[in-house]
């Protein structure tokens, strides 16, 4: 059994990271708190998976169980790739950071989207239950608006996600130019990489013309920016 000392400890871990504590993240840096890390993956797990849900159980409960599951995979995998090209940016750019310190960085701030949205999750249901049935005649327009507005949520829980590691690459680099350019291209290749490789593994938000599925069969075809901007024409339409 977990106790409440167990508990508490890592509520307060949960609140270090929230802050971008570095006193207590350098630790992670150097590979002395596995707890930390462990901590960061369960609650990519429970929170990208209850956002996830919501993101598909308009079009039917068992996509919402199917995106529940994709999303945290999802996550972790931007994690891999975006770690290693973040650690190659950060040795190119002056920051000075070792491989492990950029993917547990990266680490930190995908922790920090998945509590947003996890904290989203109960609005977006809410959304959700106020929707349209995705068998009514305005289901095409509600999956446009659905797509558009988790797009923006994403997106803003990126920025927000990622602006905790500028604090802390200012903190530890100790030069503000080297920390600028290590962010600016880390938010990049965080929302291009993510974005992508989002649309590859849908779908995620469940389209109401196309049937319950864990992948599409044409998942390499197309681009998300494609899309994105299609679903946004649909809308003013």
């Amino acid at each position: 059994m977990i106790s409440d000392t167990q508990t508490g400890g890592s509520l307060r871990q949960l609140g270090d990271l929230c802050r971008a504590d570095a006193s207590v993240i350098d630790g992670w840096f150097e590979g002395r708190s596995g707890g930390g890390v462990r901590l960061c993956c369960l609650s990519i797990i429970i929170g990208g998976g209850l956002y996830g849900f919501t993101l598909g159980c308009w079009r039917a409960p068992e996509m919402g169980g199917y995106v529940a599951l994709k999303l945290p995979l999802l996550i972790f995998v931007v994690l891999l790739v975006n770690g290693l090209i973040n650690g190659m940016l950060a040795q190119l750019l002056g920051s000075g950071l070792s491989f492990r310190q950029s993917l547990t960085m990266s680490l930190v701030s995908f922790t920090t989207v998945t509590l947003i949205l996890g904290a989203l999750s109960p609005i977006t249901f809410f959304m959700v239950v106020n929707a349209p049935a995705s068998d009514s005649v305005e289901a095409v327009r509600w999956h446009q608006i659905f797509m558009v507005t988790h797009t923006a949520l994403i997106a803003y829980a990126g920025v927000v996600g990622n602006y905790k590691s500028y604090r802390l690459l200012v903190g530890i680099t100790g030069e503000l130019a080297a920390a600028r350019r290590t962010f600016l291209a880390w938010l990049v290749i965080n929302l291009f990489v993510g974005a992508q490789l989002s649309y590859t593994m849908r779908p995620f938000f469940g389209n109401p013309l196309k049937g319950v599925e864990l992948f599409r069969d044409d998942a390499f075809g197309g681009s998300f920016y494609e899309v994105l901007l299609h679903s946004l024409v649909r809308i003013f339409q």
